[in-house]
């Protein structure tokens, strides 16, 4: 490995770790008012943390229960709801092949989901996404009797079959044309289910006509690495400008925000799933908050979302708003709304096109032919390579012109050693001469960095490697434990973790001995960059002792697939027809004059190398 390849090298490393290196922003201050009167009655309260260690659910701070005596439904307290305030709850079940959904008919609202294709994180019972016990939501307005929670009301319920989708009506009647009424659909094959809200007749009853959707979230632990998965579970929201923004996934302080556009849908996201809410219009007025402890393992966090939504929106020309309770996977989100197949993060552009366009295509026709997931990252590993080896042997090409010059290189590095300048000058005149590019051996290492970023981001979300087990790896989408401890070792624990990972120390070894190899076969180094080249691999070894097998595997795969390339690349690779060219380009362009880059590459140099004289001088 050579000066230049050794750069490329260190500034891919380097730029990798600043790459996924979050800085959290300081979360923002809620301003006064930005909430309407019936939200503010809600506070936000900090969780407690119980014996256990898990977060405590309260009761957010609201009207208190409504508990009705006779003389109450006599007096008819609450006006024209007392009505529909008493009755007999029970469940009602809408599903499908995918998606499971308990409604209560008091309140007409989802009492649990759960996917059936899916378990959680113990592997042997079905994953729920929420429950009575993680997840409250509420809308609520205001009246002339105070506060209402239309969860509080008692719905009649009616389930109809229309061909393929089942559709699912609560129906509350206050009487004089006055209803209140939810109708659920939901078709096969659909994680999504349409939910049209209709409010008719109470335009002169609802204080400020407007809803109040209250939601208070305790974002239940779903992985078995919770710190980790903990990192990607967060607010979205998406502006109807057609930009979509979050809260910090990564702060450990609360996060805050009001809206200050219009919003079109809201999201809890997970690493691997996700519950939303698309707003039939889009709503202007609301406040999203998320926290957590760190010593919780049972939630991943707390979020609350309050938000005030017209009510014109529940009027019946309205249209309808949609649930998600689904996998974040690209092909199911981007047909929920515009723009919701964001809660799955591909990365920054360049990244997310080459993730979306190349990656994920190539593993899906895979999937479709190949059962182990471990043997579909062989064989996308093979296929990445493919692609680019031409970059792979123009990298290798330069490190053989590198080492036959070396002899020219010592020559100039004994004759000009001791100014820098000159022997700077004299490389590039050398290389010109030979026309060999001293950059050439960089370039193709840092064209390669946007599919290693992409790798980065799409295996550590890709949901189809979750609970998928490979040679001793149980879980692909997790790290691989060959020995584990559950004591604090001091700085050990904090910057290597409480196991250690097999697949990334064979990725760490096979990095030293790829990095060894091209150092034995190019110029020789000397100074740091040496030593810098077997350091990073180093770095890298604690970095990814957390990450998911499944990229280590990746990477260690790669390493092994990089040994083949060398070996038949060398097959093809003539030092002595090399060192022939380098002789006959020499020759040719013995009297050739300088082209105008290198001139002003030299004049930068005179002129920084003048600059250190006189600096010195003083």
């Amino acid at each position: 490995m050579d000066k230049n390849q050794a750069i490329g090298f260190v500034l891919m490393a380097a730029l990798l770790m600043v790459y996924f290196y979050f800085f959290a922003p300081k979360p923002i201050e809620q301003p006064a008012g930005a909430v309407t009167d019936t939200v503010q009655t809600i506070t936000s309260q900090k969780p407690i943390i119980t014996p256990d260690n898990s977060i405590k659910k309260q009761k957010v701070e609201k009207e208190p229960e409504l508990e009705l005596d006779s003389a109450d439904l006599e007096n008819e307290k609450f006006g024209i709801f007392t009505s529909v305030l008493t009755g007999n709850e029970k469940d009602i079940v809408l599903e499908n092949n995918l998606i499971k959904i308990n409604y209560s008919t008091k309140g007409g609202l989802a009492k649990v989901a759960s996917l059936k294709e899916y378990d959680d994180f113990q592997f042997n019972t079905p994953l729920v996404l929420l429950d009575e016990e993680s997840s409250s939501q509420k809308f609520m307005i205001s009246t002339n009797y105070g506060n209402i929670n239309l969860g509080d009301l008692y719905f009649k319920s009616e389930k109809k079959n229309r061909d393929d989708t089942v559709q699912l009506i609560f129906t509350a009647d206050l009487g004089s044309n006055k209803y209140i009424r939810h109708i659920y659909e939901l078709g096969p094959d659909s994680y999504a289910i349409s939910h049209k809200f209709i409010i008719s007749g109470f335009e002169n009853e609802i204080a400020g006509n407007k809803v109040s959707m209250l939601w208070d979230n305790y974002v239940k632990r779903l992985e078995t690495d919770i710190e980790y998965n903990r990192a990607y579970t967060q607010i979205n929201y998406f502006l109807a400008s057609g930009s979509m923004d979050e809260l910090s996934s990564r702060s450990a302080d609360k996060e805050e925000a009001t809206f200050t556009e219009p919003v079109t849908w809201i999201s809890f996201k997970q690493r691997f799933f996700t519950t939303g809410y698309i707003f039939n219009k889009p709503i202007t007025s609301g406040y999203i908050s998320a926290e957590y402890n760190e010593l919780d393992t049972i939630t991943s966090k707390y979020c609350k979302v309050m938000v005030d939504i017209p009510l014109s929106n529940f009027s019946e020309e309205a249209g309808v708003n949609t649930y998600y309770y689904g996998p974040n996977k690209l092909n199911i989100l981007k047909k929920v709304a515009p723009g919701f197949d964001k809660n799955l993060y591909l990365g920054y552009p360049v990244v997310k096109w080459i993730n979306k366009y190349v990656i994920i295509t190539i593993f899906t026709f895979l999937e479709k032919y190949i059962g182990s997931y471990g043997i579909i990252i062989i064989v996308l590993v093979f296929i990445i390579k493919l692609l680019l080896s031409p970059l792979t042997y123009k990298s290798h090409i330069s490190m053989a012109k590198t080492k036959a010059l070396k002899p020219e290189l010592d020559e100039l590095k004994k004759k000009y050693g001791d100014d820098a300048q000159k022997m700077q000058s004299e490389q590039m005149k050398l290389y010109s001469q030979v026309g060999v590019n001293p950059l050439s051996g960089c370039i193709p290492m840092v064209l390669q960095m946007p599919i290693l970023f992409a790798m980065f981001q799409f295996i550590p979300h890709a949901i189809e490697l979750r609970h998928r087990s490979f040679l001793w790896a149980t879980d692909l989408s997790t790290y691989d434990s060959i020995i584990s401890w559950s004591g604090d070792i001091p700085l050990l624990t904090s910057v290597y973790g409480n196991h250690v990972s097999l697949f990334t120390l064979l990725m760490t070894v096979s990095t030293i001995m790829y990095t060894w190899i091209n150092s034995q076969s190019t110029a020789q180094m000397q100074g740091p960059m040496k030593s810098m080249q077997y350091f990073m691999p180093i770095i890298f070894m604690f970095v990814l002792n957390k990450f998911p097998a499944g990229l280590t595997f990746y990477y260690f795969v790669s390493n092994l697939v990089s040994f083949g390339q060398i070996a038949v690349i060398r097959k093809f690779v003539d030092d002595t027809k090399i060192r022939k060219i380098l002789d006959e380009n020499k020759l040719k362009n013995k009297d050739k004059k300088k082209s105008k880059f290198q001139a002003r590459l030299e004049g930068a140099m005179k002129a920084s190398e003048n600059a250190k004289h006189k600096k010195g001088k003083k």
